[in-house]
């Protein structure tokens, strides 16, 4: 079990969102003791949603890079923390309680907190040049670099990341292609009743979408590629954005004893199964969902979570079950989606507007028992602030679908 403590030396791993808002959150509830936050990239903490909207659109100015950091110099100032970025952890020994660091120093903890997050899943296909992947802030300026007027861009992965990028290349003048083996990609995310819209707004807006076909390989270098799909196509790029998932940071952790399946595997509270006085947030973590079973959730709601939540357990000895709030939205082209909640496989879902007529759609899910878990909006703000307030009281979705026609009604 994990001791309350203000004055316990907390090490948290990983400085993007999970781990920067953990700090913050410590001294918002006032952990005074030691707080050592360790990053592997030399950036300054940075939000990462942006890396496929904004910022990736953006004219990559100094105001506008730092407009996405997570900290201003002040900020990090008051937090009193002993950053080190631009320094990877390579090991964990939970018995000494070190964390071990590429210069080949360690940190002594109290308390450990593993916010590593989850590294692209690697390209299978890797030519010289031309091939490129979004997790870092340089990875977001290389593909911001490679759109320009013209190019040809092969964009493999249809979810919200690789559509993202579609959008962004579209509005750049580029000519796209996106690929991906399931005939409609976004059936994963946001259900069968909105996808189709969502590969034919790709279309209108100037995208070639070759769906239920996959990449078998990739050849040549940037300026001159060839992406072979299993059916014989062969598309021309000169430049291919590959985004196929991602995998869980954890190789540091390799011999700490920790639970590794998909990410550190958590309890209920999210300490790590494994170890005392260490707890897994954001991407890297793997934690048991009331809804879901155990889940790696990888949106930036959950990081954000999970990092206020942790920080009330270690500074206020909260011992509550973590709760996920499950929002997460995209933006493609001018639509805005947002799903909250969750989307059982084994249930029904209710729909309430119509894109074609209305511009706006929302799709109410129920788990088997016809209890509403979860929705997705588009275009529709109004519905989606309602629909969280009517999750958090229970009831079922055609009740809840019910109530959402009738704020239509009235808005006619």
């Amino acid at each position: 079990m994990i001791e309350a403590g203000v004055d316990r030396h907390v090490v948290i791993v990983g400085a993007s969102l999970a781990g920067t808002r953990t700090a913050q959150n410590l001294r918002t509830l006032g952990h005074t003791g030691p707080i050592t936050l360790i990053g592997a990239e030399s950036e300054m903490p940075y939000d990462r949603p942006p890396l496929s909207k904004d910022l990736l659109r953006s004219d990559w100015s100094t105001e506008a890079v730092e407009s996405f950091r997570l900290l201003t110099p002040a900020e990090l100032d008051e937090l009193d923390l002993d950053l080190r970025l631009g320094m990877a952890a390579t090991g964990l020994d939970t018995d000494t309680r070190r964390v071990s660091l590429a210069d080949g120093t360690t940190v002594a903890y109290d308390v450990l907190v593993i916010a590593t997050g989850a590294a692209a899943r690697p390209s299978p296909w890797s030519p010289p040049s031309g091939v490129l992947q979004l997790r870092t802030l340089d990875d977001s300026r290389a593909i911001a670099t490679s759109l320009t007027a013209g190019e040809r861009v092969v964009v493999v992965g249809g979810g919200f990341i690789g559509t993202e990028i579609a959008a962004a290349a579209i509005g750049f003048g580029c000519e796209v292609t996106v690929v991906d083996p399931v005939p409609e990609p976004m059936t994963r995310i946001v259900g069968s009743e909105i996808a189709s819209s969502l590969v034919d707004l790709h279309r209108e807006n100037g995208a070639q979408t070759r769906f239920g076909v996959g990449v078998v390989d990739i050849r040549g270098e940037a300026g001159d590629l060839t992406v072979v799909l299993d059916d014989g196509t062969e598309l021309a790029a000169s430049v291919a954005v590959v985004g196929i998932g991602s995998i869980a940071a954890t190789d540091w952790l390799t011999g700490a004893g920790l639970t590794l399946e998909n990410g550190v595997v958590t309890d209920e509270r999210l300490r790590a199964v494994g170890a005392d006085d260490v707890y897994a947030i954001g991407d890297v973590a793997r934690w048991p969902h009331a809804g879901r079973g155990l889940i790696r959730a990888e949106h930036w709601t959950n990081a954000s979570d999970q990092a206020r939540f942790v920080a009330a357990a270690i500074a206020q000895g909260q011992d509550a079950p973590f709760a996920s709030s499950d929002y997460v939205w995209s933006d493609q082209y001018d639509w805005k989606i947002h799903t909250v909640g969750y989307r059982d496989p084994a249930g029904t879902s209710v729909i309430v507007g119509d894109l074609a007529a209305e511009g706006r759609i929302a799709v109410v899910h129920a788990d088997a028992s016809g209890e509403a878990c979860g929705a997705v909006t588009v275009n529709w703000v109004r519905a989606l602030n309602q629909i969280r307030r009517l999750l958090l009281s229970g009831g079922d979705a055609q009740s809840i679908a019910d109530q959402l026609a009738q704020l239509t009604q009235r808005a006619a």
